[in-house]
């Protein structure tokens, strides 16, 4: 009897392919994938959120036996490092959890060094845009954040063109653009967005604006002004969020910032919230998406991680994606919930981004901003 099983067992095992192709790993399911993936042992991904530190506990104990290296990496560094890599021939990472979409269309998925993986479980649930050219996970954002403690009535700032006033002269805050691509994305969408920032503006001044001769209309000159206001900007996001959301502060200031940051005040003592009543923005949503590297070291294990990353069937998304569900943060899937505390996406007043619009837009502002710091 125990010769027989042992006999089916090892029958069992035959019967695994010991490889599979790109077309047949993507077609199968996740219980398919799941011995491939055991027997490579492990998975990486690069992030651009902290919180695959959470995704990786989970997914371990969903799946036992496959060791997830998350490393928390900006989308800049991302990009460069895949790029490096590869070009010397080292393929090390599986997965890229990734922003700065423009950036990695251009750089990436146009050269091939990242492929697109829908999971078959999600596909059909998917809008079209979120399923090319890469699987979006979530929304995410930059949009203008200010301290709701001291500012109890509400957001101090109704129209953008108040930032460029001396009354926020050295009180508006952003990371370096020019460091993180997505503020970058952020001033690129200002400036293909001429009438509605030119309609902003005579709201606000009650005159039609005048656009400076070398600049390409209303959205370039709010850039200009924003930075001749004394834009601060500084190295990272725990620097704006401290100086943004300090309960402490009697006259703190605004910024463009990640509208998730907000989940944690209660842990940081921190009093940020999301100024949405703004004309004519508050500012941008992008993509957060999943990529499959090219000759990923892991494949099954990297599509049961792409998988599973987006989420399960409940209201919240379970393990897999809680950590994501949070204010500020939306589920691309339509069976996962907005959070709560989120202010509705249909309600948020951030323009989405069109990542090829964005893309041809971004050197010239880029150069802009390089003339302004």
């Amino acid at each position: 009897m125990l010769k027989s099983m042992k006999w089916a067992l090892f029958a069992a095992v035959a019967i695994l392919p010991l490889t599979a192709s790109a077309a047949e790993l993507d077609a199968m399911s996740v219980k398919e994938l799941l011995p491939l993936a055991q027997k490579e042992g492990k998975v990486t991904v690069f992030s651009l959120s902290s919180r695959i530190a959470k995704v990786e506990k989970a997914f371990e104990d969903a799946y036992p036996g496959i060791d997830l290296v998350g490393v928390d990496m900006s989308s800049v560094k991302q990009i460069a490092r895949v790029v490096a890599e590869q070009t010397a021939g080292v393929n090390a990472v599986d997965v890229l959890y990734i922003a700065d979409t423009p950036v990695v269309y251009e750089d990436l998925v146009k050269t091939n060094r990242v492929v697109p993986y829908i999971p078959p479980r999600v596909a059909g649930e998917l809008a079209d845009e979120h399923k090319a050219p890469l699987l979006t996970q979530r929304l995410s954002t930059k949009v203008l954040m200010y301290n709701e403690v001291a500012n109890p009535n509400g957001a101090p700032i109704k129209n953008l063109w108040q930032l460029t006033t001396p009354e926020w002269k050295g009180r508006v805050l952003m990371v370096d653009p020019l460091q993180r691509g997505e503020l970058l994305d952020l001033l690129v969408e200002f400036s293909l967005r001429p009438d509605e920032m030119a309609k902003a503006y005579e709201a606000q001044f009650g005159k039609p604006i005048t656009v400076d001769s070398d600049l390409q209309g209303a959205g370039e000159q709010f850039v200009r002004d924003l930075f001749g206001n004394d834009l601060v900007l500084v190295p990272n996001s725990d620097v704006i969020n401290k100086a943004i959301g300090d309960k402490t502060a009697k006259n703190p200031p605004v910024g463009f910032a990640t509208y998730s940051d907000r989940r944690d005040n209660e842990k940081e003592g921190w009093a940020l919230q999301v100024a949405n009543d703004v004309e004519p923005s508050n500012g941008i949503l992008f993509p957060a998406v999943l990529a499959l590297v090219d000759k990923a070291p892991s494949p099954a294990a990297a599509r049961l991680l792409i998988d599973f990353m987006m989420g399960d069937d409940s209201a919240t998304g379970g393990p897999a994606f809680e950590p994501f569900n949070v204010a500020g943060d939306y589920a691309v899937r339509p069976s996962i919930k907005d959070n709560a505390d989120s202010v509705p996406l249909k309600e948020l007043k951030a323009w989405r981004i069109d990542p090829v619009k964005t893309a041809a837009a971004r050197k010239r502002i880029a150069d802009l901003v390089l003339t302004l710091q």
